[in-house]
């Protein structure tokens, strides 16, 4: 299994996520956690202020944007989109959403198959690190369960994707507006006695094999 899962964007360790994909590898970023912010909002942000599918280019990845509503109760569909993908990378927003849109769409178990197969990686930022996680609890301090974008199902999934084995906390000890937030849902999973990791902005969680280290 092959996971490079950051607290705030690329992190500061990018040499790690590219030792993990082949050059020239097909990425698929998914940027569903986003899709309660307006369309035009997020091309303005990706346009002035920071763009992942040129950062990912930048790397020598060929990128394309995986938006996975279209795939939504066709997951055999999106698997054949994914045939040929080395990395699926998935961008910070509302983790609750990113989470029913992976469970809609199937990508939860197209990513929990291939990965134990190791014929791709995951990696992500912020709610996307934060679904690789056994559980979101905790996360429902940080981000809201029960917003929804249209074509959702309303009730929110708590179980992650279990590939760690810890609850991920970005954001902690950060200057980013979250960071309050990421204090208190690291609190609340301390005093539950629930595994968890916190990561600091430009920190990232590396796994490769059994392996799990944090690097900066």
């Amino acid at each position: 299994m092959r996971l490079y899962l950051s607290s705030y964007r690329f992190g500061s360790a990018v040499e790690r996520l590219t030792a993990l994909v082949p050059p020239g590898a097909r990425v698929a970023m998914v940027s569903n956690a986003l899709d309660l912010v307006p369309e035009e909002s997020r091309r303005s942000y990706a346009r002035n202020v920071h763009d992942p599918l040129a950062d990912l280019a930048d790397m020598g990845f060929a990128p394309f944007d995986l938006d996975l509503r279209r795939w939504f109760g066709e997951a055999a569909g999106l698997e054949r989109d994914l045939a040929d993908v080395g990395l699926v990378w998935a961008v910070g927003g509302n983790a609750f959403l990113l989470r029913r849109a992976m469970a809609q769409s199937g990508l939860d178990a197209i990513l929990q198959r291939r990965l134990a197969e190791d014929s791709l990686a995951y990696g992500g930022w912020s709610a996307g690190a934060c679904v690789a996680g056994p559980s979101l609890r905790g996360i429902d301090l940080m981000d809201a369960p029960d917003e929804v974008a249209d074509g959702y199902a309303p009730a929110p999934i708590y179980d992650g994707l279990g590939l760690v084995d810890f609850v991920i906390v970005p954001h902690f000890a950060s200057e980013h507006p979250e960071a309050d937030a990421a204090s208190v849902s690291a609190a609340w999973l301390a005093r539950q006695g629930l595994a968890h990791r916190t990561l600091r902005d430009g920190e990232a969680i590396v796994r490769v094999g059994d392996e799990v280290e944090v690097c900066a």
